[in-house]
């Protein structure tokens, strides 16, 4: 008898789920010798999938989420500042890039508040891919064991990322974007490999309709009830008095304990969409059309439920996970119908070098920067000399284009050389 997961989708190509390190190995086709059929072997480095075997569109769009994340922040407040003495028109034109660029101050969202429930989003999308594959080649239990232990050294790098143990053990950071990752990759493949695509949708409603019940109705000690405001909410009381180590905003942290309940929801998202692209019934060109739509009606719906439970990145409200994950199926339907329907796939090569590699370039830019190489070549003189010939911030700018060409360069190095690192 088929497999739960086999019923739910039918076999296609394998891409991986998290960009991470890899250790354990594909085990090579048996060839036969004059002494008939030889045993299969153990490689050390597992053989991972080329390119044109990967779903362009999935790492495309992933590579999409983590360039946003390498420094075109600073590259768009470096325009802004470029632009401000430039007539009329341009300032304008630079204050509203240098705004969506910016995270919104509270309530509210700009493009860059959804890169990072985007990659989350993408996450989800692969692991529809990955686990029926590992089921079908090492059966449920090692999936299960598999997806365990990605997920523990994900969550451990991500505490390497934010300085480990280096301040003492009292400035651990247990919050960080690699843990919730980790949380959110963890508790998703569970929910993927046990639950019927009827049972993730009730999951996905209990933690949306849950998270918000527990933020309007739970009484917050010293603060009541239903109260959103910075510092005094429920997640952010739950940070304060349980969350150990260090937290980014002092006694909370925006990838608190709370918070990662929703941020799952947004995972499934994904997982939803991976299933609609690996859905045989459905022809190329409706998949896109269809995950559009479902974009369109999960965007309206989240407008429609922050009329009463607000749009907030930090709180990762459940109408924040309904307006990102609209927006993520928007993007990842347009993806889908331009690299993997009509087949133009050039402009996109860039953004398929990072997703290939997207982990390993984040942890190299938290530790030791992109930035850093950048200033080494292009600043300190240089930079002020492209402030006083072009504008005040141009030199920023340059440093940071050059930081991103860098960061580009050593994508396409492990992309051409199918160096794949994974968890």
């Amino acid at each position: 008898m088929r497999s739960r997961i086999d019923q739910k989708i039918q076999s296609s190509r394998e891409i991986d789920v998290v960009p991470t390190t890899h250790f354990r190995a594909r085990q090579p086709k048996e060839h036969t010798g004059p002494r008939g059929p030889a045993k299969r072997q153990i490689a050390s480095i597992q053989v991972l999938p080329t390119p044109a075997q990967r779903v362009g569109s999935v790492d495309a769009l992933r590579g999409f989420s983590m360039f946003a994340i390498l420094g075109t922040d600073v590259l768009a407040k470096a325009l802004e500042e470029m632009l401000a003495h430039a007539g009329w028109f341009l300032p304008a034109l630079g204050a509203v890039i240098g705004t969506q660029f910016t995270h919104a101050e509270w309530h509210g969202v700009n493009f860059y508040d959804l890169v990072f429930p985007l990659f989350i989003f993408v996450t989800g999308a692969a692991i529809v891919f990955a686990l029926p594959k590992l089921v079908e080649q090492e059966g449920k239990w090692a999936a299960h064991k598999r997806v365990l232990w990605r997920s523990v050294v994900l969550f451990a790098l991500g505490v390497i990322c934010y300085g480990g143990v280096a301040n003492g053990w009292s400035e651990i950071r247990f919050g960080g974007v690699l843990q919730r990752i980790a949380l959110c990759y963890l508790f998703a493949s569970l929910l993927f490999l046990n639950l019927s695509l009827r049972g993730m949708v009730a999951s996905f409603a209990a933690l949306m309709i849950g998270y918000w019940a527990l933020m309007t109705f739970m009484p917050v000690p010293g603060i009541g009830t239903g109260s959103l405001a910075r510092g005094a909410n429920l997640a952010n009381w739950i940070d304060a008095h349980y969350l150990p180590g260090r937290k980014w905003e002092g006694s909370w942290d925006p990838e608190g304990i709370l918070t990662t309940l929703p941020a799952i929801g947004t995972c499934l998202l994904g997982v939803f969409a991976g299933l609609l692209l690996k859905n045989p019934k459905l022809e190329a060109r409706q998949k896109s059309l269809w995950l559009i739509y479902a974009g369109i009606a999960l965007l309206a719906a989240g407008l429609l439920w922050s009329l009463q439970f607000p749009i907030n990145k930090y709180l990762w409200t459940s109408s924040f996970v309904l307006a990102g994950g609209g927006f993520a199926a928007i993007l990842l339907g347009a993806f889908h119908e331009i690299i993997d329907v009509r087949g133009y796939r050039a402009w996109a090569s860039a953004f398929m070098w990072v997703g290939a590699s997207a982990i390993v370039l984040y942890m190299f830019n938290v530790m030791f920067g992109f930035h850093v190489i950048a200033q080494r070549l292009v600043g300190g003189d240089v930079e002020q000399l492209a402030d006083r010939l072009v504008a005040p911030g141009a030199g920023r700018f340059l440093v940071t284009l050059v930081a991103l060409l860098i960061a580009l360069a050593a994508a396409r190095f492990l992309y051409r050389r199918k160096i794949f690192l994974r968890v």
